[in-house]
């Protein structure tokens, strides 16, 4: 991943974890899709967000998952 999908910073959202750019949480999108909420309807919701930027956070968690699992 040459340029990180998510940015933690104290003086964005009090370094709640977001989508580099915006000030949406990752939060957000974790609630949306636990909801049954499709990820249309997040980025509807969230402009600010591109689709390539849920699509490149979710790939990094499922590796993440996959390696803490092996």
């Amino acid at each position: 991943m040459e340029k990180s999908v998510v940015t933690i910073s104290n003086e964005i959202m009090g370094g709640t974890p977001v989508f580099a750019g915006t000030r949406v949480p990752i939060q957000t999108l974790i609630d949306y899709l636990v909801a049954g909420d499709s990820i249309d309807e997040f980025l509807d919701g969230f402009p600010s967000v591109k689709r390539e930027q849920v699509v490149e956070f979710l790939q990094v968690a499922e590796k993440e998952m996959e390696r803490k699992a092996a």
